[in-house]
């Protein structure tokens, strides 16, 4: 197959991690013959500093018209000064709306040779395998009114709007439903619908949906009793399905169940051009050192292979190479115990090349 990726390494450690996912991908295109055209362009701070805007018209131009996108990251303090209108962050919510990218799906799985790693009991987090369903063009990071307003007489008031429509949330349930019957048939929707209204309406329009998939078992829970839940006894969980804000805070913990965020990747779907980048950050404390870890932008790369291309054998290719590159002992700073073999960003990218080809 051919196919166009468009490439936005970003910020931070994104410079370093996504051109070893992109050397990943063009083995796997030489190996299973396969031609994958990569496009670089301007991402965050980057265009911030060469264009003046965090997603210049080019860049977005280029990502509407690929097969899939790979993102690296996108911040940091050098333009935390800015307005929020032309932030980096700005970059990554616009090409989740203009591509119509609802849908995020950030797995947390734990390699079983990892579970000392996490700052968790083993007996706590081995065996952990969650989905981590996150709507991502709604909710309050783009509801209306919004902004920060002077208050008569002295002082300002910042407001935000967590805004759903029955839509949105029915297309994000059918989306967790959906990946629930390849995996454990369980969902568990997570709100806070005593006390919020939109999330009174989340839960009834996911009960709803729900008729159509009676194979599928659901459950509710509070954010706040979930957030608990995932330190205490996250192997109750199969498949998380929440709203913008609560999806975005969940998976962060549930990655650092895995001993750390480093290693999980994530896709961003709904339309016809999917993105795909590893959940963490631009990382600026670390940037340009080749210590940060270059996994989860390469199993972000397995994960583009099997849901923008249908390649699944070649996604499991390379999660192969991942496991016996750790299984060999090779371990990047965050996640290193003694004994194990410590590498920099290129050497556990070019680790896992080697098993990948081997």
């Amino acid at each position: 197959m051919k196919a166009t990726i468009a490439v936005l390494a970003g910020d931070g450690v994104g410079q370093e991690i996504v051109p070893e996912a992109v050397t990943v991908l063009k083995a796997v295109g030489q190996k299973f013959g396969h031609t994958f055209e990569f496009i670089e362009a301007l991402v965050g701070g980057q265009a911030i500093d060469k264009t003046g805007v965090p997603l210049p018209p080019e860049t977005l131009a280029l990502a509407r018209r690929s097969d899939a996108v790979m993102l690296g990251a996108v911040g940091g303090p050098k333009w935390e000064g800015l307005d929020y209108n032309i932030r980096p962050e700005r970059a990554l919510l616009g090409l989740r709306e203009q591509l119509g990218l609802y849908a995020n799906l950030r797995p947390a799985k734990l390699y079983s040779m990892l579970a000392d790693a996490s700052t968790l009991k083993r007996e706590v987090v081995e065996g952990i395998d969650i989905l981590v369903v996150r709507e991502l063009t709604g909710g309050i990071y783009f509801g209306k009114p919004k902004g920060i307003e002077k208050i008569p007489g002295g002082g300002e008031r910042g407001i935000n709007t967590e805004v759903y429509t029955t839509e949105e949330i029915r297309r994000i349930a059918v989306v967790a439903f959906e990946a629930a019957r390849k995996r454990r048939k369980k969902v568990m929707s997570v709100d806070k619908a005593n006390v919020l209204e939109s999330s009174e309406l989340w839960r009834r329009v996911v009960i709803d949906v729900h008729k159509q998939y009676p194979d599928i078992e659901l459950s509710h829970i509070y954010v706040d009793n979930c957030a608990m839940q995932l330190v205490r006894n996250p192997r109750q969980f199969d498949v998380l399905v929440t709203t913008n804000m609560f999806g975005d805070i969940l998976s962060d913990e549930a990655a650092m169940l895995t001993g750390s965020i480093g290693m999980l990747p994530s896709a961003s779907v709904g339309a016809k051009t999917g993105m795909y980048e590893p959940i963490h950050g631009s990382a600026p404390d670390i940037a340009g050192k080749n210590i940060a870890n270059p996994i989860a932008t390469i199993a972000s790369a397995a994960m583009m292979l099997s849901y923008a291309f249908k390649l699944d054998k070649e996604a499991e290719a390379i999660e192969r190479a991942i496991v016996t590159t750790l299984e060999q002992g090779y371990r990047t700073k965050e996640i290193h115990t003694p004994g194990m073999t410590l590498v920099g960003t290129k050497e556990m990218g070019a680790a896992i090349l080697n098993n990948l080809k081997g």
